[in-house]
């Protein structure tokens, strides 16, 4: 019996739904399609927009406008060398801090922390994620700056200052704001986000999972290396891309801390000035031309730069998968 032969012996009622049926499943697929393309299309808009008001910079720079350092707005001179070097130095020196620290805090709120304090702890930690990142600004610039260039930056002198080949890296005055201290206020303000992910993606491994390499006898680290992270290993990649996503965008916080100083200096104490600072200090002031322009290009910049960490990071996945596939 066919589909027509089937269909002809519904009743009225049964055939009026089944209309019904397949009309809201055209309308679901056609919304949600609509959903889909509306963020191409937006983020289109955006490559489209920056390209277009970016290009008199491109255009009277050229490509040497992301290599040069200077930035003479009296005389009409840009370059973003100083602003991309910031954003990216920042956004790296918050990885390097946040990731391993939220790797504890996942592996503690998810293995060995006690059961009662898990969802006090786990709430405090969702809470630091909720934070106006103006507030971390202002934390800072008052609080913690005056602490870092009291106690952090002399005893980073005294220890890394040190060693050959780094010492120019903690060499210069301690005035408490600059390249490093944006940093670790970046950690501080993207640890939560990277640490709610790989809480969230290690609870759902399965417990049969774990509970078979610990009754083989697995301590809870070789349970984490051997069974958790492969398992999750998405996820937890995804974590750290978001917290990189924000540090690389951040705004407010950063323009607190980093001294907002168009100059290019090979030492974390020195101020210096990232991408997004620059454009909330300037963009309300500029005028249409060349800075304006500019401040755009800086933008474009920007979102190249997150396409880049992003294409790298889905790189990293799909070969992780195929050596994993390999392996079995």
């Amino acid at each position: 019996m066919n589909t027509s032969q089937s269909s002809d012996m519904l009743t009225p009622q049964a055939e009026k739904i089944l209309k019904i049926q397949r009309m809201q499943d055209f309308l679901f697929h056609k919304t949600t399609l609509f959903f889909a393309l509306s963020v191409l299309i937006t983020l289109l808009g955006i490559i489209i927009s920056l390209v277009i008001n970016a290009w008199p910079a491109l255009k009277a720079f050229g490509p040497g406008f992301f290599f040069t350092v200077e930035w003479d707005i009296i005389n009409g001179q840009f370059g973003g060398l100083i602003a991309i070097f910031g954003t990216v130095v920042t956004a790296l020196i918050a990885l390097l801090i946040a990731v391993p620290l939220s790797f504890g805090v996942a592996v503690f709120l998810t293995e060995t922390c006690p059961i009662p304090l898990r969802r006090p702890l786990g709430t405090a930690v969702e809470l630091l994620a909720a934070v106006p990142s103006i507030i971390y600004g202002m934390f800072g610039l008052f609080i913690f700056a005056p602490l870092y260039a009291e106690y952090i930056q002399p005893a980073l002198a005294a220890t890394l200052g040190q060693i050959p080949g780094v010492h120019y890296l903690f060499a210069g005055a301690f005035n408490g704001i600059g390249i490093l201290c944006a940093g670790l206020i970046l950690a501080m303000m993207i640890l939560p986000f990277i640490a709610s992910v790989m809480r969230d993606v290690f609870e759902i491994v399965p417990p049969v999972l774990k509970e078979s390499a610990y009754g083989i006898g697995c301590t809870t680290w070789e349970v984490v290396n051997k069974i958790v992270l492969p398992y999750t290993k998405t996820g937890v990649i995804g974590g750290i891309m978001l917290g990189l996503g924000r540090a690389l965008g951040e705004t407010m916080a950063v323009t607190f801390v980093i001294g907002n100083a168009h100059k290019l200096s090979a030492s974390l104490f020195a101020p210096g000035n990232s991408i997004a600072s620059t454009l909330a200090n300037e963009f309300g002031e500029a005028e249409p031309g060349l800075h304006f322009s500019s401040l755009f290009a800086l933008g474009l910049a920007l979102f190249v730069i997150t396409f880049i960490v992003l294409a790298l990071a889905k790189l990293m996945l799909a070969r992780m998968e195929a050596g994993q596939g390999k392996k079995t």
